[in-house]
């Protein structure tokens, strides 16, 4: 954890938060702070900066907080991606959120079970959890908007041309002759299931204009081709 995350009711006043949640645990247990320690902490959603522990007890901490920095940059780059295995999402969402996406919208494939969709992890609150956990890790404040679309077509049809009505989409296909890392620009990048995207939902994302592109020679897992995605695409925007 190398933030604080706050949220508007932990606050006692104008310049005081109260924790007696696993954020109070996590400072006793494993800080094991004293008061007078300086700690980073950040309002959800907006700023972050810096908290003084001004008193503790057996069950929560005080702290003096003042915040002055804006939240990191976003990443130039959105996500599009087919539902994962449940045993992948938690890991999926956390690395969205630690790479500072803004948005991600969560599709349905034809090699995507069905029975996918009926995780628990992709209840709010668990899919916020997750999240959270990027954000703690990266110092970032900015909770990722997650989308969920459990029908294809529709979502190619009738939400893509508005995603990509200003911005360039990438669709990952291994077939595919321009590699993701030689692209340039802000977008969104298309990510498909394991054994990827079927010829037919390839074609009719490139009928809206998704361009296709690799991204590299190796077969990757569903969340090792997430991290490698978002980072092939730093290197494209010079962010």
């Amino acid at each position: 954890m190398n933030i604080i995350l706050l949220q508007p009711d932990d606050w006692l006043n104008d310049t005081t938060v109260v924790l007696a949640d696993r954020r109070y645990r996590h400072l006793h247990d494993v800080l094991k702070v004293a008061v007078g320690d300086s700690l980073r902490v950040g309002l959800l959603g907006g700023q972050s900066g810096c908290g003084i522990v001004v008193a503790l007890s057996d069950s929560e901490a005080h702290l003096e907080v003042k915040l002055t920095e804006p939240p990191p940059v976003r990443h130039p780059r959105d996500l599009i991606l087919a539902l994962p295995r449940p045993k992948m999402l938690r890991r999926v969402f956390r690395t969205v959120a630690e790479m500072g996406v803004s948005r991600v919208d969560v599709i349905h494939s034809a090699r995507v079970e069905k029975s996918f969709w009926q995780s628990p992890l992709l209840r709010p609150d668990r899919i916020n959890a997750a999240l959270l956990a990027g954000l703690e890790r990266a110092g970032d404040t900015v909770l990722p908007e997650v989308h969920l679309h459990p029908r294809f077509k529709p979502f190619v049809e009738d939400r893509l041309p508005e995603l990509i009505a200003t911005n360039t989409c990438w669709i990952a296909h291994p077939g595919a002759d321009e590699a993701l890392s030689g692209q340039v620009g802000e977008g969104l990048i298309m990510l498909g299931p394991e054994g990827g995207f079927v010829p037919f939902e390839v074609d009719l994302a490139q009928s809206v204009g998704a361009l296709p592109v690799n991204l590299g020679a190796r077969t990757l897992s569903v969340d090792t081709a997430v991290a490698a995605a978002l980072s092939q695409s730093l290197a494209g925007t010079n962010s």
